[in-house]
């Protein structure tokens, strides 16, 4: 006889017999829920501090003033205008940077020969600070969005190639076998082969890429010329001390990057859950 079904009827009645499962359901929708209580708390404790006169409202500003900006920000459709021109950018650049990081890392992966020969520059060029390479940019691109559409896809293509290489060189050497004595020409074993196989390696250097083209973005309208975008709002802010204009495009960065890692890690999901057995 099943648990929680009456003995006289047969039926069962919903919930008995386990009663830990409500409490399994809710668990998962509980730590979704942490991190806005985390910043709820914040919120409260922010506005405490201005209320008691805790902090110096020219360098701190009211989250109810921020919130005052962004309204009137959305109104005038400025800050909107902005982001679309920072998201076009990054978008651009991260698609250049990714796709050039899978197409050479693939190259490199699958041929040892081209491995040794280029290789080396690749982990060098992996090895130099990002930011070492702005100057450069700014005088072969200028400072406009020829610059900073391409010091983003830098920033993209370093995970990109480093993480495909190694995923494509580390394929079992059964695989390789099967497609040698299947006689798949170079081009096949990387399309059913490598890539499928190398496909986890893949997808952690786009993440890693999600992440440092949106973080390079943030740098590129920060410390190249100031162009229409959330970084000229923020040296806007800078500049003018305008702290609820400051605060707002911090905000707003914060936001947009936390949206992109929330959808790596949904993506991510999403495709271990598509390679299980």
């Amino acid at each position: 006889m099943m648990r929680g079904c009456a003995r006289s009827s047969g039926r069962c009645t919903p919930g008995r017999g386990r009663p830990g499962m409500t409490a399994e359901l809710a668990a998962p929708r509980r730590r979704d829920l942490r991190p806005l209580l985390s910043f709820a708390l914040v919120l409260i404790l922010w506005d405490l501090a201005h209320r008691f006169a805790l902090v110096d409202p020219r360098f701190l500003p009211a989250p109810l003033d921020i919130l005052t900006r962004f309204v009137s920000e959305l109104r005038d459709g400025t800050i909107l205008a902005d982001l679309a021109a920072t998201l076009r950018r990054n978008l651009i650049g991260l698609a250049i940077g990714a796709a050039a990081g899978v197409s050479l890392g693939a190259v490199l992966g699958a041929s040892p020969l081209v491995g040794r020969i280029i290789g080396p520059t690749v982990v060098a060029q992996r090895q130099t600070a990002l930011f070492a390479w702005v100057p450069l940019i700014a005088m072969w691109f200028g400072g406009g969005d020829g610059g900073k559409i391409a010091f983003i896809a830098i920033a993209a293509f370093q995970p990109t190639v480093i993480n495909t290489w190694r995923g494509i060189a580390l394929v079992p050497e059964g695989y390789r076998e099967l497609a040698a004595s299947l006689r798949f020409s170079r081009l096949q074993y990387l399309r059913h082969v490598a890539l499928p196989a190398a496909a986890p390696q893949i997808f952690t250097g786009l993440q890693a890429a999600l992440i440092y083209a949106w973080l390079a973005t943030v740098g590129s309208e920060l410390f190249m010329n100031i162009t229409p975008g959330l970084g000229g709002r923020l040296s806007e802010g800078s500049q003018l001390f305008k702290m609820d204009l400051l605060f707002l495009a911090i905000a707003i960065f914060g936001a947009v990057g936390l949206l992109y890692t929330r959808l790596a890690e949904a993506l991510e999901a999403k495709l271990r859950k598509g390679n299980r057995p």
